[in-house]
């Protein structure tokens, strides 16, 4: 079956010198993948030339005029750019012409236009922010990691089935387990919040694991961890500061002295797997759970390599038909 992805090819620190590209990587290993970049047609049209791919069965180029900018208030983007490439992206999903949509462009801007074009699903109250972060089998799936700083116990067991059903998806695991974040595994500890929202988690029919740290998330307790986007976030930028500080750590020690400079070389090939299984743009590709439709998206400082992750998680997601299976879950649960 073949689905169309809407690129936004402007968006990002490096805009269509990574989209492009990481697109026509994506189209030669995905055979029943077409692919809309929107943005400046004359910039994508001289990178299509440049790679040889301007006149690509699959590829077309819809044109606009305005781009968001990293650091654009979310207000004024959905106010003052209605032709930006962010914007037209969403409207493709919003119209039908593609199946999802991903951006490397500004996050803030991005959940805001995408949930007033795209609204939200039936029984969602607000939309989550999910990733894949790893641990020591593979990876957890982590929701929400920013965008609701406050969340009600209804609104974390909806983030917990909207988890469950993107496991579910991304990986074929069947009734992924599912884990509160909380300051403690016992049932007594955690938030008022967290304690009702665990009685609402046993009472549905997720394979609620119960309670879990934070050290869980990286040894793989469950395949989902569900918080709020306060904890979210900040247990994050925890994980990516602690990592760029052990790799600082291991460069300067390595670097001493010559005898360490000769360890490393006799260490190299542990090293270069080591870093390949930490490396973040493996796991680049954030899901915006909750809106009627798919829309993912990319770190904005992703190279090819990371982009092309993204595009992939993004067509995972079409393939599945994500949306439709976690609207039949909230059915089950009597959400909707």
């Amino acid at each position: 079956m073949q689905h169309k992805i809407s690129v936004d090819a402007m968006g990002g620190d490096f805009g269509p010198s990574v989209t492009v590209p990481a697109s026509l990587k994506i189209l030669k290993k995905y055979k029943n993948i077409s692919i809309v970049l929107v943005g400046n047609s004359e910039l994508i049209s001289k990178i299509l030339r440049k790679k040889k791919s301007l006149n690509h069965p699959r590829v077309s180029i819809h044109n606009t005029t305005q781009v968001v900018g990293m650091d654009e208030l979310p207000q004024s983007a959905l106010k003052n750019k209605k032709d930006s490439s962010m914007r037209v992206s969403i409207n493709l999903v919003k119209e039908g012409v593609v199946d999802a949509c991903v951006s490397a462009g500004n996050t803030g801007a991005l959940m805001a236009t995408a949930r007033f074009v795209l609204k939200m699903l039936p029984g969602i109250d607000r939309p989550a922010i999910s990733s894949e972060l790893p641990n020591v089998n593979s990876t957890t799936c982590m929701l929400d990691l920013g965008a609701n700083a406050d969340c009600t116990p209804e609104q974390l067991l909806q983030f917990g089935i909207m988890g469950s059903i993107l496991t579910n998806v991304l990986h074929k695991k069947n009734n992924p387990s599912v884990g509160l974040l909380s300051n403690g595994s016992e049932s007594m500890k955690g938030s008022e919040v967290v304690k009702r929202s665990a009685e609402l988690f046993r009472e549905s029919h997720l394979n609620f694991y119960g309670n879990v740290e934070g050290d869980d998330i990286f040894k793989g307790t469950t395949d989902v961890v569900v918080c709020d986007g306060f904890t979210g976030n900040i247990s994050l930028k925890t994980t990516e500061g602690l990592a760029q500080m052990m790799a600082n750590f291991l460069t300067l020690e390595f670097k001493r002295n010559w005898l360490t400079k000769i360890s490393a070389i006799i260490a190299l090939p542990v090293l270069k797997r080591f870093k390949k299984r930490l490396d973040p743009r493996r796991y680049n590709g954030a899901s915006f759970l909750g809106l009627n439709g798919i829309v993912v998206k990319s770190h904005g400082g992703a190279d090819e390599f990371a982009f092309v992750h993204a595009l992939e998680t993004t067509i995972s997601e079409s393939e599945n038909d994500v949306i439709s299976k976690i609207k039949d879950q909230l059915k089950v649960e009597s959400i909707i």
